[in-house]
């Protein structure tokens, strides 16, 4: 089993994501920025990040939505989390078993997300559309990208 980004841990950041929005649910998509958000937050001006950069990182967010729902399969499994069906497609949100359970973890790096999360919700959600803020997300990285190539002697075309 990998520990990083295995089912387990990503529930259990989708589960800090969804109690700090409550009593606001969250779709997957809004959960994938803020997810990612939360981990990478220094290079959005919040926090110090969680996790460092990788050179990988643009591919981060394709692999992050299918994380993200096993994660959160995890969650309703568990009763920590509740899915409901809206007109604008499925939203998930914490149970009270789910902020309960959230309450006794005394890991550092829990608090640590929580800080983060509540940052990211606050910066995020709800006034945020997801799909904007993932273009946003890539158009940072080819920036970025095309000034390392620059600076590396190659072409940006």
């Amino acid at each position: 089993m990998n520990p990083l980004n295995s089912a387990v841990e990503v529930a259990m950041r989708a589960l800090v994501l969804l109690t700090q929005s409550h009593p606001e649910p969250l779709d997957l998509s809004s959960l994938v920025v803020l997810d990612h958000a939360m981990l990478h937050s220094e290079q959005f001006n919040g926090p110090p990040s969680l996790h460092p950069p990788l050179p990988a990182q643009p591919g981060e967010l394709g692999m992050r939505r299918q994380l993200l729902h096993d994660g959160l399969a995890v969650l309703m499994r568990a009763e920590l989390a509740s899915v409901d069906a809206t007109a604008q497609g499925l939203v998930y949100r914490a149970t009270d078993r789910g902020s309960s359970f959230l309450g006794i973890l005394e890991a550092p790096y829990v608090g640590q997300l929580q800080e983060r999360a509540l940052w990211a919700v606050e910066q995020y959600a709800p006034h945020t559309d997801p799909r904007l803020a993932t273009r946003g997300f890539t158009m940072q990285w080819y920036e970025e990208f095309t000034v390392s190539m620059r600076d590396l002697g190659g072409s940006d075309a």
